[in-house]
């Protein structure tokens, strides 16, 4: 056993009795089902930064079709159940443009901060010192945004919108980018290159991919049954640093016009771990410590000084990008898409944007 297993299991396991005990049952769900997150995430090594870069630089687009794998299933089974209306809610948020300019920072910063929401938080508990000074750089920009709402939320925007027909319609469309991106890599290669479903281990990985999108699948439905909405990660960054503000007596936040909206309020004034997300995000970091420790992982590399200043603007442009966008590739694309919202459609085309100029500004970092 590793040390990073036998640091994480303890705390896996009096996490869940602690927050069961103090904030209920359901909470202790979440936390176990974020655990389960960064176990799918760092044994499939599943994300969207490194798939984005493939596609754009070397047009190899199997890791954004397992991420279109995983927006399908979730649409299949999202739609249902929110229909039923059972207390759950999608995520159907303004298109605007907030939404634009933020998904497209939020791209920039992917690449040069070396990952999404997702990815920060998977590769910061799997022990990757850079991916640290990424998280820390996006709280501080999710926390500046929320500090300087009064400047951005006033930005022209249409009504949130859910897409008529969003079952049917939300499939075809994500047959039409799966066609797509066979296209584009049949423009360059010779074969194109298939998901791959064979090999891998349980517990010890690594996964294959498909293995990974099915699994994200599954524990994203399980956490719009117990959260009652979709699956989401940013939304604790600016909580998070807004704590630390007032915690170090440099303002009070209770004051921001950010905390002071309706839809916010209720998450400042609760303690920190009665928040879902904050406890979905602590739960991922601590499942890939986890997966890292079953994976026999036990060293790391410290970050050179280009990945050092590349993680910290990054990260600060993921924070902001976060905020001003209502989220990342989990809660506004994956969560967007999958609640039949147009703004889940939307925020990819800048944020691809924003990834090609990101990956284009790479080397100015040295980054590999």
């Amino acid at each position: 056993m590793t040390w990073r297993l036998a640091l994480a299991l303890p705390l896996l396991l009096g996490g869940a009795v602690w927050i069961g005990r103090d904030h209920g049952p359901r909470m202790a769900a979440l936390w176990l089902i974020g655990a389960a997150l960064g176990v799918a995430l760092l044994h499939a090594r599943f994300g969207f930064t490194a798939a984005y870069r493939r596609l754009l630089l070397e047009r190899r687009g199997v890791g954004v079709r397992a991420q279109l794998l995983l927006i399908g299933l979730c649409v299949l089974a999202f739609q249902p159940m929110l229909a039923a209306d059972a207390g759950m809610r999608g995520f159907v948020f303004p298109v605007g443009w907030a939404l634009l300019v933020g998904a497209f920072l939020f791209g920039v910063g992917m690449q040069l901060g070396g990952g999404c929401g997702s990815g920060t938080l998977y590769a910061v508990g799997g022990g990757v010192p850079r991916m640290g000074l990424t998280l820390l750089a996006f709280i501080g920009g999710a926390t500046l945004a929320a500090w300087q709402s009064e400047f951005w939320t006033g930005w022209p925007a249409l009504a949130p919108m859910a897409i008529p027909w969003a079952l049917p319609g939300s499939l075809a469309v994500l047959a039409m980018a799966w066609w797509a991106s066979l296209a584009w890599e049949k423009s360059r290669h010779q074969n194109v290159q298939s998901i791959p479903w064979a090999g891998g281990h349980v517990w010890r990985g690594p996964w294959p991919l498909g293995w990974g999108a099915v699994a994200l699948a599954g524990l994203s439905v399980l956490t719009l049954w117990v959260a009652g909405r979709p699956w989401a990660i940013t939304a604790a960054f600016p909580l998070w640093g807004s704590h630390a503000v007032a915690a170090l007596g440099w303002d009070d936040p209770s004051f921001w016009p950010f905390w002071e909206d309706p839809t916010r309020v209720e998450a400042w004034l609760r303690p920190v771990l009665a928040d879902r997300i904050t406890v979905m995000d602590l739960g991922l970091m601590l499942g890939a410590m986890a997966a890292a420790g079953l994976a026999g992982q036990t060293g790391w590399r410290w970050p050179r000084g280009g990945e050092v200043l590349a993680s910290l603007l990054g990260g600060l442009l993921l924070g902001v990008g976060a905020v001003l966008a209502t989220g990342c590739n989990i809660s506004a694309f994956l969560g967007g898409i999958a609640s039949g919202s147009l703004h889940g459609w939307v925020w990819i085309v800048p944020a691809l944007l924003g990834n090609a100029l990101g990956a284009w500004l790479r080397p100015m970092f040295r980054l590999e």
